[in-house]
């Protein structure tokens, strides 16, 4: 026992050790080419060896391994997707999470995970403002909540025309129709893979400039077919943060009798800020919801989260039931809610963010943040960058001329350790994305940034080849 408490000790002083020194890491320069990565590989044993090794030099041989393949996500300077970063509270809590080490599948083998996990879908629906009437479920991330969600419209739809797709499955199924808006993120279609719909069976209804989903058009093509229809909006478009007019397309959804299921992974969280809650008015009359809690909550991988307005479709979707479970009377089992039989006890962490927080410290967070990208796209737009979107939320996208130009201002910040950004493409010109979602993140983060932007711009001024390409840059 004494070198179990050592062991732990240690653990603990490599965390407290690592956490200090995010802010000062290089931020993504390590693993980011194949020649990187595999150093990595050639630490570790190509086979498994024979003989047991002491827990201490297994954790010797781990640390050593990741030492120059940790992408700093943690850090304030982490631009390069919508991934937050973890709040030291939610940490702590996670670290109890795997030491209780609680299946949180049943009440009757956790009881404490599972009135924690209730208390925290209580607190999200009334924070988000959605229906406290409606059912929840904390998955693995926004990819299951989207499958957890669309699986309750699946049965709503099919029950609705007679078929058990619980019982018989989806073939020979009456049809059911999907739409989406021509920006839906990859996260729904392989959710409608999962669920047996296929990618081919997704509508693309015609998005504005701004890429938000255009109401009349989502009319017309629901007018065009009477089948019943799950459409799926979005709130948080992956490149711009544009929000589709959700509380619209709730009416127009509900008018031809379907389904609307928003996806928010990261823009429903603006419902908890008091300067941006009017960006997604009318969310709370969808019938289904799915986010993400490790975005702007800030809680450690993972912990995403699904909502669903109409409980007992949602239950009747996903239960699972054999004698041997004997539920608890009374007492909500996760496994009902969920795709997941064993799961880890995630409400924990999230119930230890939200607790931290509090109501006015997630509003405060999601209006900095968006404040923080305002920022972003003045200083570039005064150097005389390109900000191709209506920065409303979080994101900002830039050019900086040509796309190899962009491409080329891209990999240099890449590899210079003092920020990261990633690259993407909008409207069929290379852009560069940033995204501010960390609790770290300050005004001084935001002006050291655009400081190594400037930088990367004088540096790729005279440069001749794309480093991300091979290619010549325009002149």
């Amino acid at each position: 026992m004494d070198e179990d408490a050592a062991l732990l000790h240690r653990v603990a002083d490599e965390a407290t050790s690592y956490l200090d020194s995010v802010g000062t890491r290089p931020v993504g320069l390590p693993a980011t080419t194949a020649a990187n990565v595999r150093p990595l590989a050639d630490r570790l044993p190509q086979r498994l060896p024979k003989g047991p090794l002491s827990a201490s030099a297994v954790l010797d041989e781990l640390l050593a391994t990741v030492d120059g393949g940790l992408v700093a996500t943690g850090s304030p300077r982490f631009f390069g997707f919508v991934v937050g970063s973890a709040l030291p509270v939610a940490i702590a809590a996670d670290w109890l999470t795997s030491t209780w080490d609680q299946n949180a599948g049943l009440f009757t083998i956790g009881p404490a995970a599972a009135v924690i996990e209730e208390t925290v879908g209580a607190w999200l629906l009334d924070l988000l403002g959605l229906p406290s009437t409606a059912s929840f479920a904390v998955v693995t991330g926004c990819q299951m909540a989207h499958v957890t969600a669309l699986a309750a419209a699946r049965h709503h739809l099919l029950a609705r025309q007679g078929w058990d797709v619980e019982r018989d499955g989806m073939a020979g199924a009456p049809p059911v129709r999907l739409l989406g808006g021509a920006l839906t993120h990859v996260t729904v279609p392989r959710a409608l893979r999962l669920l047996g719909f296929g990618t081919a069976s997704l509508e693309l209804v015609d998005v504005d400039e701004r890429g938000r989903m255009d109401p009349a058009a989502l009319a017309r093509a629901l007018a065009a077919d009477d089948r019943p229809a799950i459409v799926c909006a979005q709130l948080g478009e992956v490149n711009t943060g544009a929000m589709d007019p959700v509380g619209e397309l709730a009416d127009v959804t509900h008018a031809a009798g379907g389904w609307l299921h928003i996806d928010g992974a990261f823009g429903l969280w603006a419902r908890a800020a008091d300067g941006r809650r009017h960006l997604a008015a009318g969310a709370e009359r969808a019938d289904s919801w799915a986010t993400d809690a490790h975005k702007w909550l800030n809680v450690p991988y993972d912990a995403g989260l699904a909502f669903c307005a109409h409980p007992e479709d949602h239950r009747l979707a996903l239960g699972a039931h054999a004698d041997y479970l004997a539920p608890t009377p009374g007492q909500r089992d996760a496994v009902d809610w969920t795709p997941e039989f064993s799961r880890r006890a995630r409400g924990i962490a999230i119930y230890a963010a939200l607790r931290w927080f509090g109501r006015a410290g997630v509003g405060q967070l999601v209006d900095r943040c968006c404040d923080l990208a305002q920022r972003f796209a003045v200083g570039l737009e005064a150097m005389d960058a390109e900000v191709l979107n209506d920065v409303v939320l979080n994101q900002v996208l830039v050019s900086f001329g040509s796309d190899e130009r962009t491409r080329a201002v891209i990999a240099h910040l890449q590899a210079g350790g003092e920020c990261w950004m990633s690259g993407t493409t909008w409207n069929g010109r290379a852009a560069m994305r940033i995204s501010v979602v960390g609790f770290r993140t300050s005004v001084e983060d935001v002006d050291r940034t655009l400081a190594a932007v400037a930088d990367a711009m004088d540096a790729t001024a005279g440069m001749t080849t794309d480093p991300l390409r091979g290619g010549q840059l325009a002149s």
